[in-house]
Protein backbone atom coordinates (compact mmCIF):
# COMPACT_ATOMS: atom_id res chain seq x y z
CA UNK A 1 0.00 0.00 0.00
CA UNK A 2 1.52 3.29 -1.14
CA UNK A 3 2.14 6.11 2.16
CA UNK A 4 -0.19 8.46 2.77
CA UNK A 5 1.79 11.62 1.56
CA UNK A 6 2.08 10.06 -2.33
CA UNK A 7 -1.74 9.21 -1.80
CA UNK A 8 -2.38 12.96 -0.83
CA UNK A 9 0.08 14.13 -4.06
CA UNK A 10 -1.76 11.49 -6.23
CA UNK A 11 -5.28 13.25 -4.93
CA UNK A 12 -3.58 16.50 -5.88
CA UNK A 13 -1.22 16.50 -8.84
CA UNK A 14 -2.22 13.31 -10.67
CA UNK A 15 -4.21 12.39 -13.71
CA UNK A 16 -5.11 8.63 -13.36
CA UNK A 17 -3.43 7.17 -17.01
CA UNK A 18 -4.41 3.13 -16.72
CA UNK A 19 -3.71 0.14 -14.61
CA UNK A 20 -1.55 -3.66 -15.56
CA UNK A 21 -2.65 -7.14 -14.66
CA UNK A 22 -1.51 -6.70 -11.28
CA UNK A 23 -3.35 -3.89 -10.41
CA UNK A 24 -0.70 -1.33 -9.98
CA UNK A 25 -2.22 2.39 -11.24
CA UNK A 26 -0.38 4.46 -13.02
CA UNK A 27 -0.33 8.64 -13.04
CA UNK A 28 1.22 11.64 -14.56
CA UNK A 29 1.18 15.04 -13.16
CA UNK A 30 -1.41 17.40 -14.61
CA UNK A 31 1.54 20.00 -15.23
CA UNK A 32 4.92 19.90 -17.18
CA UNK A 33 7.77 19.96 -14.52
CA UNK A 34 9.85 23.50 -14.98
CA UNK A 35 13.07 21.93 -15.37
CA UNK A 36 12.43 19.42 -17.92
CA UNK A 37 9.41 20.44 -19.79
CA UNK A 38 7.80 16.90 -19.66
CA UNK A 39 4.88 15.78 -17.40
CA UNK A 40 6.40 13.99 -14.24
CA UNK A 41 5.15 10.03 -14.22
CA UNK A 42 4.51 7.60 -11.19
CA UNK A 43 3.31 4.51 -10.12
CA UNK A 44 0.93 3.31 -6.85
CA UNK A 45 1.68 -0.18 -6.07
CA UNK A 46 -0.91 -2.44 -5.20
CA UNK A 47 0.58 -4.73 -2.49
CA UNK A 48 4.26 -4.69 -1.84
CA UNK A 49 6.38 -1.99 -2.91
CA UNK A 50 8.23 -3.95 -5.51
CA UNK A 51 9.18 -1.94 -8.61
CA UNK A 52 10.15 -5.93 -10.46
CA UNK A 53 6.58 -6.07 -10.76
CA UNK A 54 6.20 -3.43 -13.59
CA UNK A 55 5.83 -4.94 -16.51
CA UNK A 56 7.80 -3.84 -19.43
CA UNK A 57 5.18 -1.55 -21.89
CA UNK A 58 4.53 0.30 -18.05
CA UNK A 59 8.67 0.38 -17.43
CA UNK A 60 8.81 2.32 -20.88
CA UNK A 61 6.09 3.98 -20.26
CA UNK A 62 7.19 5.26 -16.84
CA UNK A 63 10.77 6.24 -17.91
CA UNK A 64 9.96 8.25 -20.89
CA UNK A 65 10.96 5.88 -23.68
CA UNK A 66 7.48 5.27 -25.23
CA UNK A 67 4.21 8.03 -24.89
CA UNK A 68 1.81 5.48 -26.32
CA UNK A 69 -0.33 3.90 -22.92
CA UNK A 70 0.12 0.67 -22.85
CA UNK A 71 -3.21 -1.58 -23.11
CA UNK A 72 -4.06 -4.54 -20.57
CA UNK A 73 -5.08 -6.55 -23.74
CA UNK A 74 -1.67 -6.31 -25.50
CA UNK A 75 -0.85 -9.88 -27.11
CA UNK A 76 1.72 -11.26 -25.47
CA UNK A 77 4.03 -13.59 -27.59
CA UNK A 78 4.59 -17.43 -27.05
CA UNK A 79 7.99 -16.93 -26.33
CA UNK A 80 7.30 -14.07 -23.26
CA UNK A 81 7.31 -15.05 -19.83
CA UNK A 82 4.99 -13.91 -17.33
CA UNK A 83 6.70 -10.68 -15.10
CA UNK A 84 7.84 -12.58 -11.85
CA UNK A 85 9.09 -10.43 -8.79
CA UNK A 86 12.66 -10.18 -7.94
CA UNK A 87 12.58 -13.12 -5.13
CA UNK A 88 15.84 -11.92 -3.02
CA UNK A 89 15.80 -11.47 0.18
CA UNK A 90 12.97 -13.98 1.02
CA UNK A 91 12.41 -17.64 2.13
CA UNK A 92 12.00 -18.12 -2.02
CA UNK A 93 15.44 -16.84 -3.26
CA UNK A 94 17.62 -18.75 -5.12
CA UNK A 95 20.53 -20.38 -3.27
CA UNK A 96 23.22 -22.12 -5.29
CA UNK A 97 24.34 -25.65 -3.72
CA UNK A 98 27.09 -25.32 -1.48
CA UNK A 99 25.67 -21.65 -0.59
CA UNK A 100 25.37 -21.03 3.32
CA UNK A 101 21.66 -20.64 3.71
CA UNK A 102 21.01 -23.80 0.88
CA UNK A 103 19.67 -26.89 2.07
CA UNK A 104 22.27 -28.60 0.49
CA UNK A 105 25.77 -29.19 1.68
CA UNK A 106 28.88 -28.43 -0.68
CA UNK A 107 31.07 -31.43 -1.60
CA UNK A 108 34.10 -31.73 -0.52
CA UNK A 109 37.01 -30.61 -2.37
CA UNK A 110 38.59 -33.06 -5.14
CA UNK A 111 42.17 -31.88 -4.91
CA UNK A 112 42.59 -30.86 -8.28
CA UNK A 113 42.72 -26.85 -7.24
CA UNK A 114 45.70 -25.30 -7.68
CA UNK A 115 46.28 -22.13 -5.63
CA UNK A 116 47.85 -18.82 -7.62
CA UNK A 117 50.98 -18.49 -6.00
CA UNK A 118 53.19 -14.80 -7.05
CA UNK A 119 56.81 -15.36 -8.01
Amino acid sequence: MANLSTLIYTFFNGVYMGSDEFGQKYYQSKKANRGFGRKHRWVVYKGLTEPTKIPPQWYCWLHYQSNEIPLNNDKKHDWEKSCVPNLSGTKYAYYPKGHLLAESKRGKATGDYEPWCPE
